[in-house]
């Protein structure tokens, strides 16, 4: 019998020995503490804890390949234990603790960890290289380092930070800023900064400066010319320019479609040219045409002809007046029938016209403004002109023209509108006292005669004024 109850008792005295040997076992439960990201060459530190665990505690970093990395034996089993190592590039990768404690041993959590390189040697590309670009085109430069790694970088745009502020004008993406249509505005100096950061340490990397250059389409060329005399023979000094572009850029001079001179233009976008040519001959069509390595545009036309001054000449005289009828300035302009490039010169009173106060001269002297008149503005005025590039030519003078205005005078627009005015009043008038004469013609035939009376007295008034 008691055999029998024995033999009953072994299975659960089995199952209770396996019982207390697992929870011996899980007695021992370790937790890791310690950073995921080390600088290559720093010393990475981890604590390990057992709370609970008996004493002595032997603590073990391991590494997922089961390195040991380190160790430390805590004697009074309420200590954590500090263990480090020397981060090279071969440390990345998971680490655990392994603590042991009254025969039992527990594993802790995993942290992986990453090793980051600091940057060196940090520099910028360009695409296109190098980086000259026209407007409209795609620019892309690039932030790259010689060694680094988990880095995150910042441009800077002629000294200034790429930030929220400008950063609709760029787009950064990873190490690269890229401008979509290049404007002449994104012509500038670009640098760049490569960083990495660990638990707030941060190192940087700064690249040199890149000069980013961006060239202007050329715009249409225009043509003009002067002319002077040199001995015995005159000369076109012709002018072929570009208002807006990028030098450097050829200029030619084409006379009737035939190129009889060119010259490049580094500094700026105007070419000069020397032509003989005689006055009063037609020399041809002349055209300037600008070629760059991307256009090629021509002007359009001009007759190269001069022709010397003749004919008639006439000054025409505007008075100009107020919102309030009151004489402001008079314009006397010199009007030449031929002459290609006349030298306007004014008289007063058959006398070179003095330097007057209240005047001023436009229009390369062809037009003279009074700002004032008065007994020294007041005269007979008259201009004269001969060819601006012959200074031994003859003048052809006009016919004289008396300007002398003491009182504001009224303009023919002005007379016109009161006198319309006033017709109209008369008519209301006439209108009027024929009604009047319809229906009570006893009464009306004495109060007429007055009436008409007064309204021409004020009519004959105000045409006189």
């Amino acid at each position: 019998m008691k055999n029998r109850q024995t033999r009953n008792l072994l299975p659960i005295l089995a199952l209770a020995s396996l019982f207390i040997k697992i929870s011996g076992s899980n007695s021992v439960h370790p937790v890791l503490t310690g950073p995921d990201k080390a600088y290559l060459g720093s010393r990475a530190v981890y604590r390990c804890t057992a709370p609970g665990s008996s004493p002595p505690v032997r603590y073990e970093l391991v590494s997922s390949d089961g390195a040991l990395m380190a160790s430390s034996v805590d004697p009074q089993g309420d200590q954590p234990a500090t263990l480090g190592m020397k981060v090279s590039e071969a440390s990345a990768g998971a680490y655990h603790c392994r603590a042991t404690a009254g025969g039992n041993t527990g594993v802790s959590n995993s942290i992986t960890l990453s090793v980051v390189i600091p940057p060196l040697q940090t520099t910028v590309t360009s695409e296109p290289f190098p980086p000259v670009l026209y407007e409209g085109s795609r620019l892309v430069l690039s932030c790259g380092v010689d060694r680094g790694s988990h880095l995150s970088y910042t441009w800077f745009f002629n000294r200034t930070e790429v930030d929220g502020d400008i950063e609709d004008v760029f787009n950064v993406t990873g190490n690269k800023l890229v401008v979509e249509e290049v404007t002449p505005e994104h012509a500038g100096s670009y640098y760049c900064i490569a960083s990495t950061s660990v638990q707030d340490i941060q190192r940087f990397s700064s690249s040199s400066d890149i000069q980013v250059t961006v060239k202007v389409y050329v715009s249409k060329p225009e043509i003009s010319f002067s002319v002077f005399r040199e001995g015995k023979s005159y000369r076109a000094n012709v002018t072929c320019w570009s208002s807006r572009g990028s030098p450097p850029a050829n200029f030619s001079l084409l006379l009737d479609e035939a190129e009889v001179y060119s010259v490049r233009a580094t500094q700026s976008l105007v070419g000069w040219f020397v032509v003989e040519v005689v006055p009063g001959l037609d020399m041809g069509l002349a055209h300037c045409q600008v070629k760059t390595e991307l256009q090629e545009l021509k002007s359009e036309p001009v007759t190269l002809e001069v022709v010397p001054v003749g004919g008639d000449v006439s000054v025409n005289v505007e008075y100009l007046y107020t919102s309030a009828s009151r004489l402001a300035a008079a314009l006397l302009t010199c009007k030449v029938s031929r002459g290609t490039f006349p030298l306007v010169s004014w008289l007063l009173d058959d006398s070179v016209l003095p330097s007057l106060p209240h005047s001023a001269l436009i229009n390369e002297g062809q037009t003279l403004i009074l700002t004032q008149l008065g007994p020294e503005e007041s005269g007979s005025y008259r201009c004269r002109a001969r060819d601006s590039y012959d200074s031994s030519g003859p003048w052809v003078e006009s016919e004289a023209q008396l300007v002398q205005v003491t009182e504001a005078r009224m303009t023919t627009t002005e007379k016109i509108s009161i006198s319309f005015c006033c017709f109209l009043l008369l008519v209301l008038v006439v209108c009027s006292v024929c009604v009047l004469k319809m229906f009570n013609h006893d009464r009306a035939h004495p109060q007429t005669a007055p009436v008409n009376h007064v309204f021409l007295s004020q009519l004959r008034r105000s045409v006189t004024v």
